[in-house]
């Protein structure tokens, strides 16, 4: 199994803590302190975000067993900029929401720059799955 040097896991780590950082100063508030009730997109979109928060923060101490969530978080955010971005762009439709979280995405750079891809195809591609049945 390839090793990850120290210089990785520490980018790792940064990653992790620069996404955690960014949750709590911008959703956090909004769940701590919300007045009125969330209509659905809005609190599923909350809610997620916030466990998301919560699973950076085990990042920080275990970047090797949770780089599936930096996948996940670069894998959505690129679908969404090649799904609704671009097509928006394309069509000259970019509204201020739009361009906004474009910006936002497009932080996702910082993920495979710190990945160890190596180790992520030798762990989660090559290495062999679970069973499937009893023993």
């Amino acid at each position: 199994m390839p090793q990850v040097s120290l210089f990785r896991l520490y980018s790792l780590r940064a990653v992790y803590l620069i996404i955690a950082l960014g949750l709590a100063l911008v959703v956090w508030p909004g769940v701590l302190r919300h007045a009125e009730p969330w209509g659905l997109s809005q609190g599923v979109v909350k809610c997620m975000l916030t466990a998301f928060s919560l699973l950076c923060i085990a990042g920080i101490r275990y970047p090797l067993q949770m780089l599936p969530l930096l996948l996940w978080e670069l894998m959505w955010k690129s679908l969404w900029l090649l799904l609704v971005a671009l097509p928006a762009w394309q069509s000259g439709t970019m509204d201020d929401a739009i361009t906004a979280t474009v910006f936002e995405c497009a932080v996702a750079i910082i993920i495979p720059l710190a990945m160890p891809w190596k180790y992520f195809y030798t762990h989660y591609i090559q290495k062999a799955g679970d069973r499937w049945r009893a023993a």
